[in-house]
């Protein structure tokens, strides 16, 4: 237990150093934080100017499934900071579902299919945060085959 509390307070520090040295204008190259709906890791990458990458790990009570988006931004030029964008990507999961006495069938697999993403995308000047809200539809291909609209929401990141 003290090596995980030496080891948070030292990894505390190294943001608090890295973020003195940072960028907080209204670009970023990469940032970490969370994605609400349903509720996600996000860690977002500029591979260049205007291309990201972005992987998202989903925990729930049934499973877990992580995606991959590959995203083209574009900037808004009356904004500073805010950019749109929009892209494709792939997502796989693992499940494993107990239903209810009304469904006492239990499942269990894996799903793959395919996403896209449409959203906004906001670097807050003067502070090392990222906020983002956006769309990602999907189509699982294996597994059970349905089309999920209800992906995406709200992002709040770390930026570095």
């Amino acid at each position: 237990m003290k090596k995980i509390i030496l080891f948070s307070i030292a990894f505390a520090i190294a943001i608090i150093a890295k973020s003195q040295d940072m960028n907080i204008g209204s670009d970023y190259k990469t940032a970490i934080g969370l994605k609400v709906f349903p509720g996600s890791l996000s860690v977002k990458h500029f591979i260049n100017d205007n291309i990201a990458v972005e992987g998202l790990g989903y925990f729930w009570q049934y499973g877990f499934r992580a995606t991959g988006l590959y995203e083209i931004h574009g900037s808004f030029t009356s904004v500073d900071g805010l950019k749109w964008y929009v892209g494709p990507g792939a997502h796989v999961g693992f499940y494993n579902t107990q239903w209810t006495k009304d469904y006492p069938t239990r499942t269990s697999g894996i799903s793959m299919g395919i996403d896209g993403v449409i959203g906004l995308d906001y670097k807050i000047q003067g502070a090392p945060l990222n906020v983002s809200f956006d769309w990602q539809p999907s189509f699982n291909l294996i597994g059970y085959s349905y089309f999920e609209g209800g992906w995406g929401g709200l992002g709040i990141r770390y930026t570095f």
